[in-house]
């Protein structure tokens, strides 16, 4: 007790140096406290983003990891003829047979595949979607602004006959693009059969995000189907139902786009209303597809139909090409996995190995690839403030080291008379020690206060800063590569349209409203943080000042312990 008081007074009676002290703790402290509010906002935002994200995840075949295995590439033997180049054969002998060979050994992946890699423990759900598509019939025409008539093998549509014409049946089947069945995920031949409608069989509710979330919901008076059901029932859209004079109850007939003899009667059992704005998508034929086109039922219908298609196939062949094509309608399935915790998606990898997935397939999810993303202004200045926070401390804590050796030095009277008394050297160096806590942490906990109050504001103005900065380096790395930032409303298409696919239409512009950029997608980048200070940054303020005390105060200690009181006393300055 008697030190805690000599100290309390010692303080009182050097009130100059001493505020001096504090001042530059003061500083430290609240500079201290503002690096680590916007780690721990860093930090709280992404246990956020990661709570509010469903983590999903597609298996896709590794085009570039199997296109390394030709030979020049990987490693793998050059062979005569790379010219050095780590081409096969040099850039000008491409071993397509190799390629083939390759591309064409993997088979597609089935739905029962995708079910099998389902049970790993790690998967919290699965759920997939089937496509395909198919014609109208007389009495039911899909959504367009086109003119009635035939249409030309150029647009991609089938003829009057409803068949499809010399060059479509000579397109050539496409591996390994994407995360869908086939090749790749994908099966591309039935894609490549252009439709007047899309059909799309969802396995379960969960599939249906669109219904989920709120964003499309089927009108009074109809029902959706029932989950998994072999009936052929479908839902379709208000627009689609309107064009037709549809209603719920009434049936449809669609046909076979290669084969018009082969038709499908499915029932309406509702119809749905959309909230999105979809003015356009593409097909692989560059055609404009209208999404009030589309019709959804269940996936083990639509399943039903498709081997139905299967059993009715016949094959014809082109006497231009000479390829042989088989009439049956084709689907494409697109399997999502979902995970609990990103630590669940991290496993799925090995389990799925083990339960028999290929080498030449690989698991993404783009998910969290969009969460690191949005989080990356927000990394770096959480490692700008990292950085910030060692400096201000390393020099923080010199200066106070200088100051206090200064301090020893001009009260080593007062030293050598307290031991003279016959007080032990480390009372005295206790004292000085207490007299530096009370200055620090009084400092800290003012700090703590200034820096607890200014770190959102502080916090959301550099993190402004930093996506402007990143923002700014892609449009200057877009500028470099010659790719304008704004064309029309395209971003990154410079000059002028390059020759858009036949049937692709722009929506129309009012105002000063820009048109989206079908082709890119900016970062959602987290840009402001709501707490910046939490309990986890006073405990680590309180450990600071005590860090600050025990450096300022060793040179004290150390200074102390060395003095000869007799000395002191009789050589006094």
């Amino acid at each position: 007790m008697f030190i805690i008081k000599n100290a309390l007074k010692s303080i009182g009676r050097s009130k100059g140096r001493n505020i001096l002290i504090g001042i530059i703790a003061l500083v430290i402290a609240v500079s201290a406290c503002l690096g680590l509010s916007i780690r721990q906002a860093a930090l709280s935002a992404k246990e956020s983003a990661l709570e509010g994200i469903n983590i999903t995840a597609t298996i896709s075949y590794d085009r570039a990891g199997q296109m390394g295995k030709i030979g020049g590439r990987g490693g793998s033997g050059g062979g005569s003829g790379s010219g050095g180049s780590g081409m096969p054969g040099g850039f000008g002998g491409f071993d397509r047979s190799q390629f083939s060979s390759i591309m064409g050994s993997a088979s597609s992946l089935s739905v029962d595949e995708y079910k099998k890699y389902a049970e790993a423990e790690s998967v919290s759900d699965f759920y997939y979607t089937l496509t395909a598509y198919f014609n109208g019939s007389d009495n039911f025409s899909p959504v367009s602004d086109e003119d009635d008539g035939t249409e030309s093998a150029e647009t991609g549509e089938t003829g009057e006959t409803g068949e499809t014409t010399e060059e479509q049946q000579g397109r050539p089947n496409i591996p390994g693009i994407g995360g869908m069945s086939g090749i790749g995920g994908m099966d591309f031949s039935g894609m490549f059969s252009s439709g007047d409608f899309t059909i799309v069989g969802y396995s379960s509710d969960s599939a249906m995000t669109a219904f989920a979330n709120g964003t499309t919901s089927i009108l009074e008076g109809g029902t959706m189907f029932e989950e998994g059901t072999t009936e052929l029932d479908c839902v379709i859209s208000e627009e689609l139902a309107i064009f037709n004079d549809l209603s719920v109850g009434d049936t449809i007939t669609v046909t076979n786009p290669s084969l018009d003899t082969e038709s499908y009667e499915l029932k309406i059992t509702g119809i749905y209303k959309s909230s999105q704005t979809n003015d356009f998508s593409m097909s692989f034929l560059g055609k404009s597809q209208d999404p009030a086109n589309q019709i959804y039922m269940s996936a083990n219908a639509l399943q039903a139909i498709l081997d139905q298609s299967e059993k009715n196939s016949v094959t014809t062949t082109s006497e231009t090409t000479g390829r042989e094509k088989e009439s049956k309608i084709t689907g494409t399935v697109a399997a999502t996995y979902t995970f609990a915790t990103p630590e669940d998606y991290e496993k799925f990898e090995g389990q799925a190995r083990e339960l028999g997935l290929d080498e030449s397939y690989t698991i993404s999810s783009s998910d969290l690839t969009a969460y690191e993303n949005s989080l990356a202004p927000l990394d770096t200045l959480s490692t700008m403030a990292k950085w910030f926070l060692v400096v201000i401390l390393g020099i923080g804590a010199i200066i106070l080291v200088v100051l206090n050796i200064f301090n020893i030095r001009e009260r080593k009277y007062e030293v050598g008379v307290l031991t003279a008394m016959g007080m032990k050297k480390i009372k005295v160096a206790a004292q000085f020690v207490c007299e530096i806590l009370v200055v620090t942490m009084v400092a800290v906990i003012l700090g703590a206060v200034i820096g607890g109050a200014s770190s959102v504001p502080v916090t959301n103005a550099l993190l402004e800063n930093q996506i402007e900065s990143q923002k700014s380096q892609k449009t200057d790395v877009d500028r470099s590569f010659g790719r304008s930032a704004n064309f029309g409303g395209m971003p990154g298409m410079p000059g002028g349209m390059p020759n858009m696919p036949s049937g692709i239409s722009l929506p129309e512009q009012s105002g000063e409203k820009e048109i989206d950029n079908p082709f890119e997608k900016a970062a959602n980048y987290v840009s402001e943080v709501d707490e910046a200070m939490h309990l986890t940054v006073v405990l680590q303020m309180i450990g600071i000042g005590l860090l600050l005390t025990l450096v300022a105060s060793a040179a004290s200690v150390m200074f102390i312990m060395r003095y000869d009181p007799l000395k002191i006393l009789s050589n006094r300055d």
